[in-house]
């Protein structure tokens, strides 16, 4: 008997979620060791606009000798004071190194006073410790020549930290224009409205560019921090970011230009308020909705004008026009009040004397007599 038991397909990728609970991290160490390059993963083909990470590369980490502390202990973070005691050098020490950009910080974070906290790879530190090279940093006196540097007041940290996540964002790029927008990430406005001119352009930059590490809500002290970190401060920093963006717009132009709104065209109905074709010509839209012809606009202005000109005093009068008469006699009281309030044949009404001017014919001559 045949087996038609259907089996259910494993995905070959996982979520980042799902990956850091197998690889027995934290979320937070999951997505560090992803910017360093511990971690491979690949767009999300399913359209979510993610990464996810492949089965064969949970495999192969799990795979390795000593899995999972080794995994655990690449990605370690720690700071002024565990990294000074990692090294055997006393705090002070340690931050000017980090001043003088020795020691790159790789993450970062604002504590409640709102001061910048930054962490170091306990991996790089030991490295650093143990160089030859660098004994002489670690012990006696600090080189003039950095000492010189200190007391100008330099800070290189912020920049190197800059330097580190720029790499990461390029690895993740997978087109020009992601290309051209992870370098605009770093750049003020103004450096990217003065190089890049099109707005068009600086609106698909502006869609792609990357967002820094979120600390705060959005339009918090918080968010301006950590904004004022991820953008370029030094001037030789943003002469080389200028020319790295301007290389990277002319590849983006090259593969494919920058998506530009459509022009709608008006339909005919549309076209008749500015006269445009024969549809504008024989038609209007009115208030209502309806349309009107050119004869019935003609006649409206014509009726318009002779309802609000003023009457002429030379033109001859004309007889009011007579009222149609009821369907049925007057009778009663309304017939007694006609009869008393009736005028002479020859008497002008009152709406006439007050409404209209006195009519002047060539056959009433007579002046007027009180």
């Amino acid at each position: 008997m045949p087996d038609d038991t259907l089996v259910p397909a494993v995905p070959a990728t996982s979520s980042p979620s799902r990956a850091a609970r197998e690889l027995g991290l934290k979320r937070a160490e999951f997505d560090l060791a992803v910017q360093l390059g511990r971690i491979r993963t690949v767009p999300d083909e399913g359209g979510g606009g993610g990464r996810r990470v492949e089965r064969a590369e949970i495999s192969r980490l799990r795979a390795r000798y000593g899995f999972p502390s080794t995994l655990r202990e690449r990605v370690r973070v720690v700071g002024t004071a565990e990294g000074a005691a990692l090294m055997g050098v006393p705090a002070g020490r340690f931050t000017r190194l980090a001043r003088l950009g020795l020691l790159v910080p790789v993450r970062y974070y604002l504590n409640r006073y709102r001061a910048v906290v930054w962490l170091y790879l306990a991996e790089e530190l030991e490295q650093f410790a143990t160089g030859a090279e660098n004994a002489r940093l670690l012990k006696g006196r600090t080189p003039e020549t950095l000492r010189g540097q200190l007391a100008t007041g330099v800070d290189l940290r912020a920049r190197n930290w800059r330097g580190r996540h720029f790499g990461f964002l390029l690895r993740q790029a997978g087109d020009p224009w992601t290309r051209a927008a992870a370098v605009a990430a770093f750049l003020a406005p103004a450096e990217i409205a003065d190089v890049v001119q099109d707005p068009h352009e600086r609106a698909a930059l502006e869609r792609l560019r990357p967002a820094p590490p979120a600390h705060g809500a959005p339009g918090s002290s918080f968010a301006h921090l950590a904004e004022h970190l991820m953008t370029a401060q030094d001037s030789d920093e943003i002469g080389w970011l200028r020319s790295d963006l301007a290389q990277a717009m002319r590849e983006a132009r090259t593969q494919s230009p920058a998506p530009r709104p459509p022009v709608a065209l008006p339909e005919a109905g549309e076209r008749s308020a500015g006269g445009y074709g024969e549809a504008g010509r024989r038609a209007a839209p009115r208030p209502d909705g309806a349309t009107e012809s050119r004869s019935g606009r003609r006649l409206r202005a014509v009726a318009h004008t002779a309802a609000t000109a003023p009457p002429d005093p030379g033109a001859p009068c004309r007889p009011p026009a007579a009222r149609p008469e009821a369907h049925r006699p007057v009778r009663g009281l309304r017939a007694w009040l006609s009869r008393a309030n009736s005028r002479p044949a020859g008497a002008v009404p009152r709406y006439r004397a007050r409404n209209r001017p006195s009519c002047t014919t060539e056959t009433s001559s007579r002046p007027r007599t009180s």
